[in-house]
This record gives C-alpha cells, sequence and structure tokens, in this order.
C-alpha cells in the first residue's frame, strides 16, 4: 500500500530535509526541527505524490487517504491531549501548503480550523478568555469563507467595518466577545447569501475542504505566474501540511512573528525579524499592523520607538536566538523562521532557507566561508548567478539633489524612478509600452504578483520588512520601500497624497529601497563598483571554472565596461553595427548601389580608414585577449533608405537618380532576408567587401603593435558557413589580403580563421568544415532559428503557450533547447574534434549569459562562452558552477570520452 501521508512532531517523526521532494520545504523542514528537539507542534503531511494524483485523477484522491489521514489525525490527538471537534476539549488545526521550493504567499492557508458553534464554547473555556475565542472563530469563519468557499475577502471586512463604526470604536482591539459574536453570524450569514448553503460546521468537512483549496492553489493564476517567473515545473506539486494549532493571539504573553538568522537584504549577522505580541501569524506578513523589531539592535537601526522582543519577552527570545544559531549551525545555510510564543512558551512553526537579495547573498557566502561554516566550492553554488544582475546596474547618485518627501523600511535593496501607477493590471500594460512604473499600494497581495514583476520598484503605506510586499520584491531583484505609513495611498482617486504634495497617477516618483526613502520626480543615477565580497566570489570562481568567458561587444564602452567585469576578450565583435554610423552609411549604401566593382571598390576605400580605426580603438581596450571579429552578416538591404525622404536624400548626396535608387531597393528585397543573400554569400559574391574588413582588421592589429606595444590575436569569423567549400573559399581571400598588408608594412602577426556555426547543415558536417578551420563559434540564435523553424522576431505570440504547454520546458531563445539545437552542436563539438582535435570551440549567442546554457557548454566541453558586457560576471559565475558540478578543474583538458557520452 503507498503511503501518502508522514506524521511529524511529539516523537513521531517519519520524515527528514532529505525528503523535500516528497513531502514539500515545510513538511521536510518541520520533521527535521522535530527531530532536533526543537517544540514543534505536532501534526502530519500529505505528499506531493498526492497532488500530482489529484490533477491525473480529474480531481480526486487516492483510495488510501482517507484512512491514512484519520490515523494521522488521531496521532495528533493523543499528543495533545485533544479530541478534534470536541465540544469540551477541541483540537484545532492549520492548513497550509508547502511545495519543494519557497513560494511566499502564493498558496492558501487555513488557520483555526475545527471551530464551530459548540468546540468555540470548549476554546473559550479551555482559554479562560470567551474574546480570545470568538475571535478566533471570526478569523476562521473568514479565513475559510475566502480561501475554500470563494467568497471575497472584502466582504468580510466590511461587516468589520460596519460593526465598528455602528458601535462607534476604531480598533480591532475594542470589539468586544459579544462583537466578534455577533460578527461571527453575520460572517455566516453572508456566506448563506453567497454560497445559497450554509458555513460547514462539520470539522471534518472543514478539514476536507481545507484540503482540497491548497492542492486546487497551486494551479491558481498567481502561483502559474510565480512559477513561471522562478522557472518552477507545474509537475512537482504541492504537499499539505495539517498541524496542531497554537495561539499568538491569547493574551500579552503571546506573540507570532518571522525571522531571518542574518539580515536578508544587507547579509549583515544578526537576528532580523518582526513579532506581534497578541497576534496571529497573518496579521505580521499581511501589514495590518505595524510590527516591532525581534532586537534592540533591529529597533534602533529603524528608529522605532516600539519595544523589541528582546526588551519585551527577553526569557523567549533568548530561547528564539539559541534556535536561530542551532538552526543555522544545522542547515549551514541562513534560515527564515516562523514561531509563536502561547502563554510564555516557544513553538516554531517554519524554517527554510531564506530568500534574500544578491548584495545579501555574496556577504552571506563569503562571511560563512571564514566562519568555517561552508567551503569556497558550496559559497559558489550558493549565489544565484542571474541574482547578481542585481548588482551590476546603476544605483542613485548620492551627490544628486533629492526632494525627499517620506521615508518608509528599507525592505529591498536598489533604486528605481518611473510613473506611478495603483494597480498590477496597470503596472504590467505600461511596462509591456516601454514606460518604467512605480507600483504602488497600500499593501500588496499575491494577486499583484504579475504587477510587481512588470515595475522597475515597489512602493506600500502599511507592512513591515517581511511582508508580503518585502519578500517577493527581494526574490525579484526588484527596489521596494515598505511601510511608508506618511503617504495615503488612494487607489480609487488614483492619487497619493503627502504633506502639501498631491501626487496623480503618471507623475514620477523615486524609491531607494536601500534607505527607504521616497523621493519625488527622477534622480540621477552611478555605476555599482565591483569589490569587496563581489570580487573574493569572483576570484574563486576564477580559480575554479574550466571555461573562458568573453564578450560580444563592438564599441570602445561596450569593450571597456566588460573588461572591467572581468571579460577575457571578445568573442563576437559585429562588424555591420559599425556601419550604421550616420558618417559612414552613405559611403556603405553607395558601394551596395554600384554596379560595377570598381566603383564598389572606390566607396569600400572610403570606409577603410574608419573601419580600421573602429578596430585600433578596440584592440587597444582588449591588448592581449583574443578578439573574434565577424566579418559582414546581414542581407544589404538593411543597409538602404526606406523612407522616401531618406531615399531622395541618399539619391542627391550621391547624384543619382531617385527612380534608379528605387528600382535597386525592388531588386535587393527578399522574401525571407533571413535566408537570402547575406553571410559569407556576399563575401562570395562581392569579395571585396571582406577584403577591405580583413585589411582593416590586420593593418589595425599591426598599428596596435607598433604603436602600443601589445599585442592583438585577431579571430577572423566567417559567418553563415553552409559547406566546406564556402569557408575555404573565404579562408583563402583573407589569407590572400593579409599577406598583402604584412609585405606593404614588412610585418606579421598571427591570427586564426574559424567560422559561425548557425545552420544544421554545418553542425552535421562540422569534421568537413573542420578541415579549413581553426574555431567554430556556436551562433545559437540563428542556429535556434534554423533548427526550429522560428523566427525569434515573430515566436513572442505563440512561445508563451508553448512553454504554458510544457511543448519547450523554457523559451529555447533564451535558454538551449538541449534535445534538439544541443544536439546539433554536440555532434558538431565531436566532428570538429575528430577532425582537428586543437580546435577552439565557443558559442556567442545570447545563450552565452544565460546559466543553463552554460551548464550545457560544460557538459560539451567548449572552451569558452561569450556574452554581453553585463552578463559577464553572470557567466563566470555559472562557468564555475558548472565546472565543480561537473568535477572539472580549469586545468583538466577536455576528454572525447565526454563527448562519446553527450553523444
Amino acid at each position: 500500500m503507498s503511503k501518502w501521508v508522514y506524521s511529524f512532531g511529539a516523537d513521531h517523526n517519519e520524515g527528514d530535509t532529505t525528503m523535500r521532494n516528497l513531502l514539500g520545504g515545510k513538511g521536510s523542514n518541520l520533521a527535521e526541527m522535530a527531530s532536533l528537539g526543537l517544540p514543534v507542534p505536532p501534526g502530519f503531511t500529505i505528499t506531493t505524490e498526492v497532488c500530482t494524483h489529484y490533477y491525473d485523477n480529474e480531481e480526486s484522491y487516492p483510495a488510501e487517504l482517507t484512512d491514512q489521514v484519520e490515523t494521522a489525525l488521531a496521532q495528533i490527538e493523543q499528543s495533545m491531549d485533544m479530541k478534534f471537534g470536541d465540544a469540551e476539549n477541541p483540537l484545532l488545526v492549520s492548513v497550509r501548503s508547502g511545495a519543494r521550493v519557497s513560494m511566499p504567499g502564493m498558496m492558501d492557508t487555513v488557520l483555526n480550523l475545527g471551530l464551530n458553534d459548540e468546540t468555540v464554547a470548549g476554546l473559550a473555556k479551555q482559554s479562560g478568555d470567551p474574546r480570545f475565542a470568538w475571535d478566533s472563530y471570526r478569523r476562521f469563519v473568514q479565513m475559510y469563507g475566502d480561501v475554500v468557499l470563494g467568497v471575497d475577502h472584502h466582504d468580510f471586512e466590511d461587516v468589520i467595518d460596519t460593526h465598528k463604526r455602528d458601535n462607534g470604536i476604531t480598533q480591532d482591539t475594542d470589539v468586544t466577545a459579544e462583537g466578534w459574536q455577533e460578527i461571527v453570524g453575520e460572517y455566516k450569514k453572508l456566506v448563506e447569501k453567497e454560497l445559497g448553503k450554509p458555513f460547514p460546521s462539520d470539522p471534518k468537512e472543514q478539514l476536507w475542504g481545507a484540503i482540497g483549496a491548497v492542492f486546487s492553489s497551486w494551479m491558481v493564476p498567481r502561483a502559474v505566474t510565480y512559477r513561471k517567473i522562478h522557472e518552477i515545473p507545474g509537475s512537482w506539486g504541492t504537499a499539505v501540511n495539517v498541524q496542531s494549532m497554537v495561539f499568538g493571539n491569547m493574551g500579552e504573553d503571546c506573540a507570532t512573528g518571522v525571522a531571518f538568522t542574518r539580515d536578508p537584504s544587507t547579509g549583515e549577522n544578526y537576528f532580523y525579524g518582526e513579532y506581534l505580541i497578541n497576534a496571529q501569524g497573518e496579521d505580521v506578513v499581511a501589514g495590518i499592523r505595524t510590527p516591532q523589531s525581534l532586537t534592540k539592535y533591529g529597533r534602533e537601526r529603524e528608529g522605532s520607538n516600539l519595544p523589541s522582543m528582546e526588551e519585551s519577552m527577553p526569557d523567549v527570545f533568548g530561547q528564539l536566538d539559541d534556535v536561530r544559531l542551532r538552526l543555522e549551525k544545522h542547515y549551514h545555510d541562513v534560515q527564515d523562521l516562523e514561531f509563536t510564543v502561547q502563554k510564555g512558551k516557544l513553538f516554531m512553526l517554519q524554517t527554510r532557507a531564506g530568500k534574500r537579495t544578491a548584495k545579501a547573498a555574496l556577504k552571506i557566502a563569503v562571511d560563512m566561508v571564514e566562519e568555517n561554516l561552508i567551503t569556497q566550492e558550496e559559497a559558489l553554488l550558493r549565489v544565484d548567478p542571474q541574482s547578481l544582475d542585481q548588482l551590476l546596474h546603476p544605483t542613485l547618485d548620492p551627490k544628486a539633489s533629492k526632494n525627499i518627501i517620506a521615508k518608509g523600511l528599507p525592505a529591498s535593496p536598489g533604486a528605481a524612478s518611473g510613473k506611478i501607477v495603483f494597480t498590477a493590471d496597470e503596472a504590467e500594460t505600461k511596462s509591456h509600452a516601454g514606460e518604467s512604473v512605480i507600483l504602488c499600494r497600500q499593501e500588496t497581495s499575491p494577486e499583484d504578483i504579475h504587477g510587481m514583476y512588470a515595475a522597475a520598484g515597489i512602493l506600500t503605506s502599511r507592512g513591515g520588512m517581511t511582508s508580503h510586499a518585502a519578500v517577493v520584491a527581494r526574490g525579484m531583484g526588484k527596489p521596494c520601500v515598505a511601510g511608508a505609513g506618511e503617504l495615503h495611498i488612494d487607489a480609487k482617486a488614483r492619487m497619493i497624497r503627502v504633506g502639501e504634495h498631491d501626487i496623480k497617477e503618471g507623475d514620477i516618483l523615486t524609491i531607494d529601497g536601500s534607505t527607504g526613502e521616497v523621493i519625488l520626480g527622477a534622480v540621477a543615477t552611478i555605476q555599482p563598483e565591483m569589490s569587496g565580497d563581489f570580487g573574493t566570489l569572483m576570484a574563486w570562481a576564477d580559480e575554479r571554472r574550466r571555461m573562458n568567458v568573453r564578450t560580444n561587444a563592438e564599441t570602445p564602452l561596450d569593450a571597456k565596461t566588460a573588461v572591467d567585469f572581468g571579460a577575457e576578450g571578445i568573442g563576437l565583435c559585429r562588424t555591420e553595427h559599425m556601419f550604421f554610423e550616420a558618417s559612414r552609411i552613405q559611403n556603405v549604401r553607395e558601394m551596395i548601389f554600384a554596379t560595377k566593382e570598381a566603383e564598389r571598390r572606390a566607396a569600400l576605400d572610403k570606409l577603410l580608414p574608419e573601419q580600421r580605426s573602429d578596430f585600433v580603438a578596440l584592440f587597444k581596450i582588449m591588448a592581449g585577449l583574443p578578439i573574434t571579429v565577424r566579418l559582414l552578416d546581414p542581407p544589404l538591404h538593411e543597409f538602404l533608405p526606406h523612407e522616401e525622404a531618406d531615399i531622395d536624400q541618399f539619391a542627391a548626396t550621391a547624384s543619382i537618380d531617385p527612380e534608379i535608387v528605387r528600382r535597386r531597393l525592388d531588386d535587393l528585397k527578399e522574401t525571407n532576408p533571413m535566408l537570402g543573400h547575406r553571410g559569407c554569400r556576399l563575401g562570395i559574391t562581392y569579395p571585396e567587401i571582406y577584403e577591405m574588413q580583413a585589411r582593416a582588421i590586420f593593418e589595425a592589429a599591426l598599428e596596435v603593435d607598433e604603436n602600443e606595444g601589445e599585442s592583438v590575436l585577431p579571430e577572423i569569423m566567417i559567418p553563415l558557413v553552409a559547406t566546406r567549400k564556402e569557408l575555404a573559399m573565404m579562408r583563402e581571400a583573407v589569407e590572400r589580403t593579409a599577406e598583402a598588408v604584412f609585405e606593404e608594412k614588412g610585418k606579421r602577426i598571427d591570427y586564426i580563421v574559424g567560422t559561425m556555426i548557425e545552420l544544421p547543415r554545418a553542425a552535421l558536417t562540422a569534421n568537413e568544415i573542420a578541415e579549413c578551420a581553426d574555431f567554430f563559434s556556436f551562433g545559437t540564435n540563428d542556429l535556434t532559428q534554423t533548427t526550429l523553424g522560428m523566427s525569434r522576431d515573430d515566436a513572442s505570440s505563440f512561445l508563451p503557450a508553448y512553454v504554458g504547454h510544457g511543448i519547450f520546458e523554457r523559451d529555447p531563445f533564451s535558454s538551449i533547447d538541449v534535445e534538439g539545437v544541443g544536439r546539433l552542436i554536440s555532434v558538431a563539438v565531436h566532428g570538429g574534434r575528430q577532425t582537428n582535435a586543437n580546435i577552439k570551440l565557443g558559442i556567442c549567442g545570447e545563450h552565452g549569459g544565460d546559466p543553463a546554457s552554460i551548464a550545457f557548454c560544460e557538459q560539451i566541453g567548449l572552451d569558452y562562452v561569450s556574452c554581453s558586457p553585463y552578463r559577464v560576471p553572470i557567466a563566470k559565475l555559472a562557468a564555475a558552477q558548472s565546472a565543480i558540478k561537473e568535477g572539472q578543474s580549469k586545468t583538466v583538458p577536455f576528454q572525447d570520452k565526454k563527448m562519446a557520452a553527450a553523444e
């Protein structure tokens, strides 16, 4: 018989942290904490396999599940000496989701389950506090009504607001026991009116309703969106955790809170977190009440006058601090904790690896190595390469003038300026239109996930450092200022009021998530500095990676940026980009319009000095490093004028009849230019183009070598080769030009010639092409297009559906399609090395900065990857991680047996 339910707590632990895939992160860690002897309320976990069964079998459960749940529930009853549904001594439970990776706020939770008109009396008797009992009951009806029954939570809030208004009170804490009892009655009327049936009073019915709601929440839009953003497979499913309730809202000796063992924004090693006295867990994260800091240090940092837990509950805080240190030492990682204090007794409700910013991840990783908690290799594997993107972009210039209109909590670092919007939908719409927006809300909820992802930054007037807005923003790397209480955010009026300012939708605000400042208007920025922990981690990465990392660059600015980030050469210099400058486009067009070779050469002679100066500038910056220069690739029509005014201006400047220009444009028009007269086909039909470019390269290299004393190693790349003969012809032309330049200058340099593999035929016949090639560079952008028969410019209309249906796991233009495109690359690598054991192999498409694609490059033994300048650090870290996982060292050469395995 299959086992679908695992118990934990009260010395009855059937799971541990190694069972994350089966029990989910929450369930496996609850079992692990209980095994360590920590105070964990007993409960049980329904496995992720039940979720899979649920969706594979028309939302039905395995036959054995009911009996296994009954058995596990009886185990809790025995441990707690209570009875589920008993009117005198009722056991109440929470029902929570728990996927194998943390998805904060994305799925549903129900607390205080088991309450009805009979058991509420038992709870009042147990606690000696009828007000607490009825408050717990109304929370349960509201949560269950919203999560399980689908009644809008705002309708419940309206009931409370009406009661407070009718009774002349303003705070929930002023509502009496009788008041909560009256509100529960109104809640139940609301449910029956909305659903046409009464609120369920049978605790068993309540339990199965909540379990079903958790499984159903795996597929709600916000959870699906979150999984898409974080690339979490839908097939993983979620577990359900049923746990005996402990109460943080039973009086002034009770509390609840959320904590991190270190600061998740900065990485500083101090106990970071928030708590509330006499509250339940959702009060802390929902932003309904402003939480208080755990520590005196944290309170002083935030400038709060509210007492910290360290000051108000020193004994329990001491116990919690011991748990913090013990868990971090046990897991060797920062932990995100949830806890409740009931009548002065501490209970642990959750631990998981804490989400953190890139800045914090770097500091924590480096610090933990110094503390001998982890090794350097473990530190490298701890940092998500993609998260480094947060560190590689501008921040606010401290010298810039700032009109600070409010200050909130620095919930997620970084800075952003943009037009303010008040709904997630509006944020998404304007972002897709190319506008930078700041999403402004009183507090965010999981339904806002798509708008938060689209926005440049997030601003809330409520909530704390562990609110939904703060946690989600940090996970996304978005700047966030939370709890800016001075702001009156009026979403209906689409306006923010603060002091004398009325800020309307569309006005520009700047937020600084590192300081909590809210600034009117846009503020100047500065470039980041790569030093400290970043430099330490990058040095460790450099020691362990096998592959080199180059950059794609053709401008001095891009080249300089890449070198500053540690690029080890240029893997792709697109020479066509140099032709588009206003000073030279006229000569390019005249060359294209020439009908005779002599006329073309005359136009090319005008371009030669400018092309040479381009290469001189690049070669100086990349002194001593290899530079792969791709000769002209795009079809000629891309350089031509198409607007009538541009045509007339070109014709007048070139002294050509405008009608001749229009006829020539028609002649050059192609039905499918991507597969047309481009790449090496241009070099074969107009060899003088490639000859000019080769001459510019060699003359520039000799000039830099002579004037700067720096050796240059040009790697000349012939694009769009499909056959050996094409490359042989182009190589002969390059070598002939080189010899002519060397003879003229009386000096030689080393150079190599290779090709870009971007056509399936080239990959399949790479063993033949390698006879003429010193290197292959895989142009995965075009190789993906030609392999899949998809235009990356047009595929956006259907690719999301393909990814959604699981046809592709990821967008193949973002991450290599290993089974298709990857297979062709593997064939080419194997064929190339069979023919030429010393052939240099790299990748220069957009995939060169994608960690998953870099891992594939490591597996098949490429020598380097090349990516955009700002992705160089990402690629370096990803290459180091891949080498560690593959068991490679930087000095170990590629083994043919690895390619045989890939084959």
